[in-house]
């Protein structure tokens, strides 16, 4: 196939998740990578500048006869359909270089209540494993992806038999197995379930978990009936834009035109009439129907960092949709702030903490190792200003309402 016919094609590929394979002219398969959009990833191998940093695309485009592709429904599925791929068909640049050591796997281990880890080849030997699955690129992406996963199938991750102790029993990552919280029976549904997720079987799973909410529901189980409906919900609609690397960012201005950014801020006057706000972008326009305001209750006094976390708290217990990426307008306290009450709901969002530098011309932005995901939204300062402004706006428009509520009032 002439690169006029590759291009030709690739114009005709879809922007869904997805793994792509590249071939020779004798149809072996030469690298196998996953993308969010299928199409924007694979075309950016054939810029003019994608060999500039990395030199071994050029070898790899200079070989390719062919482009295959196998859409899926989120990048979570793309991650571990990947992997299986690669473990079948071994392509030569995929493994070409790699240090076997390197690779990461999943181990669900052999004990009373079994544990899902992420581990390197080295590690294998250190743990009784019931099941292994791998190898996988980057354990970085395998941990992202664990998070994900157990939110929908939660299980019991330390070494300790108990509970005592466990922030992940007390905020819903475990179900507390040691503290008969949960059925030795059901526990391991949740284990069979994370298992079928990385085995590339999600359809079978949400048929499997189907028939059980359908039983539940016969046998007036209505409690399990309702988890069975929410787990067949969260399956079919799995928000994993974390799960991007920095190398699969494509090369436009903004990843994606819907990526959903809140940004907060905080205002008061030596802490009287505190309030707080959410504004909302999608990609870079406000969505004033999705702003939030917020009058603080629990925080007496100056302190901005305890506002900002009493506005978190009570934005993430309320079922709003989910961002893609947050902004807090604040120094690094407030960024590992933020970062401790998205970990605390057990999400695994970016953050990105936005002050004024200390001639006030310029803005102090720091965040996450996450946010590089969005790297062409952090990188343009315009756009983050002015995100910060409209959230900062709307914070003292809160406030100054409430303060002329109360001069009325006297």
């Amino acid at each position: 196939m002439s690169i006029s016919n590759i291009k030709s094609k690739i114009s005709n590929l879809p922007k869904s998740p997805g793994v792509y394979e590249f071939r020779d002219k004798k149809g072996k398969i030469l690298y196998i990578g996953k993308a969010t959009s299928l199409k924007d990833r694979v075309s950016s191998y054939f810029l003019s500048r994608s060999h500039l940093d990395r030199p071994n695309i050029g070898r790899i485009v200079a070989d390719i006869a062919d482009i295959r592709i196998h859409e899926t429904n989120s990048v979570l599925e793309a991650l571990i359909l990947e992997s299986n791929l690669i473990k079948k068909h071994q392509p030569k640049y995929n493994i070409e270089g790699k240090d076997d050591k390197s690779f990461g796997y999943f181990v669900i281990t052999r004990e009373e209540f079994s544990r899902v880890l992420t581990v390197f080849k080295t590690q294998l030997g250190k743990f009784e494993a019931k099941k292994i699955y791998g190898p996988y690129m980057s354990k970085h992406q395998m941990e992202t992806a664990l998070k994900l996963i157990r939110r929908i199938f939660p299980f019991h991750s330390i070494k300790a038999k108990t509970e005592k102790g466990c922030l992940d029993f007390q905020i819903g990552r475990c179900p507390g197995p040691y503290a008969g919280a949960i059925t030795k029976k059901d526990y391991f549904k949740n284990i069979h379930g994370i298992e079928m997720i990385l085995q590339g079987k999600k359809k079978k799973l949400l048929t499997e978990i189907q028939k059980q909410m359908r039983k539940y529901s016969k046998d007036n189980e209505f409690e399990k009936a309702a988890e069975a409906r929410n787990r067949i919900f969260a399956l079919e609609h799995i928000r994993d834009v974390a799960l991007i690397s920095q190398d699969q960012i494509p090369n436009t201005k903004y990843q994606l035109p819907t990526t959903r950014i809140e940004a907060y801020d905080t205002s008061n006057i030596g802490g009287d009439f505190a309030t707080g706000a959410m504004a909302v972008f999608s990609g870079n326009k406000p969505d004033k129907s999705q702003y939030r305001k917020f009058k603080i209750k629990t925080v007496e006094g100056i302190d901005d960092v305890g506002m900002m976390r009493e506005v978190l708290r009570r934005r993430f217990r309320n079922d709003w949709p989910l961002p893609d990426l947050i902004f807090v307008d604040g120094g690094k306290g407030h960024l590992n702030m933020a970062q401790n009450v998205v970990n605390e709901y057990g999400y695994n969002i970016p953050v990105v903490a936005v002050a004024k530098g200390s001639t006030r011309k310029k803005l102090d932005i720091y965040y996450n190792k996450e946010a590089l995901t969005f790297q062409n939204i952090i990188s343009d300062k315009r756009l983050i200003e002015r995100i910060r402004n409209e959230a900062h706006r709307f914070a003292i428009s809160y406030h100054k309402k409430l303060r002329r509520n109360n001069w009325k009032e006297r």
